[in-house]
């Protein structure tokens, strides 16, 4: 390997330095820094806003959906008995809701019962099922059809048009 030559160092001159030079440096360093902290703000807000919004929103879903006294309050119900732990709870839970969104919201009330609560497991003690399960209601909170197991998003859609049309 060959060796590089050292370049050579400039040598400091012992001339004075023009104070005047140095503080119209730091001016501009310091607005240099300031504008950085603005940009790189503006961009850090709507993010952070953003998360923010969609963090809010989904813990409201969630405590929403909790609401297991809203089976048969005059809409038909589906009730997913839900482990949060479970893999095929949340397959499922995704495949549910990929199926209603081809529905308008004020067709179906989506309820999760979810097992590690006292009421989820009240719940689902009440009708007999294990978690990986949907509970189809009628208007008047009647159980009218079990779903077990995980399905795709074709056969809920169907089975959830089905039930639609028979207890609307």
């Amino acid at each position: 390997m060959k060796r590089q030559p050292k370049k050579p160092r400039k040598k400091r001159s012992g001339g004075q330095v023009n104070p005047a030079l140095i503080a119209e440096k730091a001016r501009i360093e310091g607005r240099r820094r300031f504008l950085r902290f603005i940009r790189n703000g503006a961009i850090a807000l709507p993010v952070f806003a953003g998360v923010v919004f969609f963090s809010v929103q989904s813990v409201q879903a969630t405590i929403c959906e909790a609401d297991l006294t809203k089976v048969g309050q005059g809409k038909p119900s589906i009730v997913q008995i839900h482990d949060p732990q479970c893999s095929l709870c949340q397959t499922l839970q995704r495949q549910i809701r990929k199926a209603l969104k081809s529905f308008d919201s004020d067709d179906f009330t989506f309820l999760v019962a979810n097992i590690k609560t006292s009421d989820g497991s009240a719940f689902a003690a009440r009708y007999g099922v294990p978690h990986v399960t949907l509970l189809l209601f009628d208007a008047r909170g009647e159980m009218v059809q079990i779903v077990r197991g995980p399905s795709d998003t074709d056969s809920l859609r169907t089975i959830f048009e089905a039930h639609l049309e028979t207890y609307r």
